[in-house]
């Protein structure tokens, strides 16, 4: 005899069905940048919870970290730190220690102290110091003038006139961060990106994720797709931030040595294992120029580079095919 299902019983084995696996999309503007996440999630309830999880972890690097708000732990330094120890977290701390092992790294083209000079640009204004302004401040870059105590968790500078600016790295420090947090929510598939850095968990189901480099004159033009699995890719560029003014252009990512625009390169491209490496390899590189910065990528040996010279031609490193 055929039993015929009621209602309620069909409204029982409904309920009690998997609900379905999907992905998980959402954009942001936070730390000044756009912020994408994308992630595999098997159920809808946690991809969601999962998404939110990044968003509120920028938010909350962008708190401790920005130079734009006054309330932040990266302004109190700013503020104070020449005066006495200022007291911060120790991610922050860490995060300055990091900075310094790679402007070591770097014979100092990596340098938070660049904004002792960097801070009196404003390119939505298309302002810029006067020569004799960054002649001025030129003393005050120098990354050994920041001086941490990890144990007690402060910072100091030591002498007047120095300012620190995490933006070279603290995206990649907040897309990592966000990669951390899904992955301990078991996602195993995921992109989270903040401006030029992504960072990549797993593939796409047995496909790898394509990554493009734009163009640095033409954003609906790249240059390159990357093709990517559990990887970062960070690339910076003289078309983020800047203006141009008297054929010369003036952009965000400032020469320590000079206080002025880094000026042999339009765009450098970093894939790595982390997103922080990446970030702040890619300003590093970018500041080297492309004989040193390939050398020192080569040197390295777990990153690769794709690198626009001024005059329009691309270089790429040796762990990297051509088109």
């Amino acid at each position: 005899m055929r039993v015929r299902q009621t209602p309620v019983l069909l409204l029982l084995m409904t309920c009690l069905l998997p609900a379905r696996a999907e992905w998980h999309h959402r954009e942001a503007a936070i730390m000044g940048t756009r912020i994408a996440v994308e992630l595999w999630a098997d159920d809808p309830a946690t991809g969601e919870r999962a998404v939110d999880a990044v968003l509120a972890e920028m938010r909350r690097v962008d708190a401790l970290m920005s130079h734009y708000k006054p309330e932040s732990q990266l302004s109190q330094i700013n503020l104070r730190a020449a005066e006495e120890p200022v007291k911060v977290d120790a991610e922050l701390a860490q995060l300055i220690v990091r900075a310094g092992r790679l402007s070591e790294m770097t014979g100092g083209a990596f340098d938070i102290t660049y904004a002792s000079v960097g801070h009196l640009y404003d390119y939505r204004a298309h302002t810029r110091p006067t020569d004799e302004q960054v002649a001025a401040g030129l003393g005050a870059i120098d990354w050994r003038h920041v001086v941490v105590d990890p144990e007690a968790s402060t910072v100091r500078f030591s002498r007047q006139g120095v300012r620190i600016d995490l933006g070279g790295i603290a995206k990649g420090y907040a897309v990592d961060r966000a990669i951390a947090l899904v992955g301990e929510m078991g996602i195993r598939h995921a992109s989270v990106t903040a401006g030029g850095d992504s960072r990549i968990v797993g593939d796409r189901f047995g496909r790898p994720w394509i990554v493009g480099i734009r163009h640095p004159d033409d954003p609906g033009r790249v240059i390159a797709r990357i093709p990517m699995v559990d990887a970062s890719i960070s690339t910076s560029g003289d078309y983020e931030r800047y203006f141009d003014e008297g054929g010369e252009r003036y952009h965000h990512i400032i020469d320590p040595k000079t206080g002025k625009s880094a000026g042999e390169l339009r765009s450098v491209t970093i894939i790595g294992p982390d997103a922080t490496t990446t970030d702040g390899l890619s300003t590093s590189v970018f500041v080297m120029g492309p004989e040193r910065g390939l050398e020192l990528v080569e040197r390295l040996g777990n990153v690769d580079a794709v690198i626009v010279r001024r005059d329009g031609k691309v270089l790429y490193s040796s762990g990297l095919e051509a088109p």
